[in-house]
Parts: structure tokens; C-alpha cells; sequence
């Protein structure tokens, strides 16, 4: 199964984001900051499928997600749209990594340790 990221059910977003990870020392809380510049979820055509309700990363596991999504407005239009997923165990961590190394997989990504 391919895995992909979605904001409306059922429409796959196609740009591809720039993530940020944080994680506490002891590592029992995370964060992954996403940022899709010139999603295609901003296009007007696609809203008449439906509104934005959250973030939902799907793959072969099933679905994570997150009601934490905002868009940014660039004079007045939309340019970006960001969502932070928060990680609050070492579980949903590791949960969270297998479907980034599943998304990675699928869409040609690597992962850079600042």
C-alpha cells in the first residue's frame, strides 16, 4: 500500500511537505511540524469536495491523525498550509516514524538529521 497524506477524505495531497521533528530528551513526546507550500488542497476547484477537517497520514497500519491545521494567507491568498501532529508516548513515536518511513518510500523522501 502506498502511503499518502490527506486533508479532505479521499483526496490525496499531492505537494510534498517539509517536515520538522521534535522530540523531548527522554523521548516520551514529539512533534512533527508539516508544511505544504502551495498545497493542492488550497485549490478552489477542490473545495467544493468537501471542507478541511484535520490531517489524516494513511498507510498499510491504518490512519494517524490531527485536527491541528491551519493555512497561511500571503496578501490576502492562500500559500501554505501547516499542521503540528503531536506524539505523547515513545509508542506513538515509533508509530509515527514506521508511517513516515512508508510515506518516504512512496513519494522519494529522505530524512536529514539537523
Amino acid at each position: 500500500m502506498i502511503a499518502h497524506i490527506q486533508f479532505i477524505k479521499g483526496i490525496n495531497e499531492k505537494v510534498l511537505p517539509d517536515i520538522r521533528l521534535t522530540r523531548s530528551k527522554d523521548g516520551s513526546t514529539g512533534t512533527a511540524t508539516f508544511r505544504f507550500k502551495n498545497a493542492n488542497i488550497l485549490d478552489k476547484s477542490l473545495a467544493l469536495n468537501g471542507e478541511i477537517t484535520g490531517m489524516y497520514m494513511i498507510d498499510s497500519e491504518g490512519i494517524l491523525e490531527t485536527r491541528d491545521v491551519s493555512v497561511r494567507f500571503l496578501n490576502g491568498k492562500p500559500e501554505a498550509v501547516e499542521s503540528i501532529y503531536i506524539m505523547k508516548s515513545p509508542e506513538a513515536w515509533n508509530r509515527f516514524m514506521r508511517f513516515m518511513e512508508q510515506y518516504g518510500e512512496s513519494n522519494g523522501l529522505v530524512f536529514t538529521k539537523a
